[in-house]
């Protein structure tokens, strides 16, 4: 986390920032939010700039991270199930998650690229699972630009005041707001 924090104080930022939104959707565990925040803090005015790239970055690091499930998953698979084992990501999270595909492909990338789920579990799985491939571009697109324009313009408005509410309160605003998304969608469904 600190050593990610110094990058925004570099001038090679931006950069750094792409790098780690990248990298975070497939394979980082430090979501971009820590080196997003102090960006558009010391740089109000490039807001926009910076959600931009985050939100880009994060999308095109999903959709490497969905080749790797599609494609190099059958040759790490059993490496990463024994490896990973510690995160609490079991062969029958795996599994269960791959059915719910089945059912929810839009709704389960939606919810993780906009809350705090680790993003980069769900774009592997995703490719493993073979979900319709615009879908999951579709709704890594709507996700991580809404959560990292939201961030990026709380922080151009509010400046320095907000960043506390920010890192205490996001996680479960983002989870409140997907559940009425989702639960609006599902009362829609079944009363209409």
């Amino acid at each position: 986390y600190d050593w990610v924090l110094a990058w925004a104080y570099r001038p090679t930022a931006a950069i750094a920032l792409f790098i780690m939104s990248f990298a975070e959707s497939s394979f980082f565990p430090v979501p971009p939010d820590v080196l997003l925040m102090p960006l558009v803090l010391g740089h109000r005015k490039k807001w926009l700039k910076y959600a931009t790239i985050c939100s880009v970055a994060s999308v095109l690091g999903g959709i490497a991270g969905y080749f790797i499930g599609m494609y190099a998953w059958a040759a790490i698979g059993d490496w990463a199930m024994q490896n990973l084992a510690w995160t609490g990501f079991t062969q029958e999270k795996f599994d269960s998650l791959t059915d719910l595909y089945k059912r929810w492909d839009f709704w389960i990338v939606f919810t993780a690229g906009f809350t705090p789920l680790p993003f980069k579990l769900i774009t592997i799985t995703a490719g493993v699972s073979g979900i319709n491939f615009p879908i999951f571009v579709f709704a890594s697109v709507v996700s991580r630009s809404a959560r990292f324009f939201l961030v990026s313009f709380l922080m151009h408005k509010f400046g320095p005041k907000i960043t506390p509410f920010v890192d205490k309160y996001f996680n479960w605003l983002a989870l409140l707001f997907t559940a009425l998304l989702v639960g609006g969608e599902m009362a829609a469904k079944y009363l209409g």
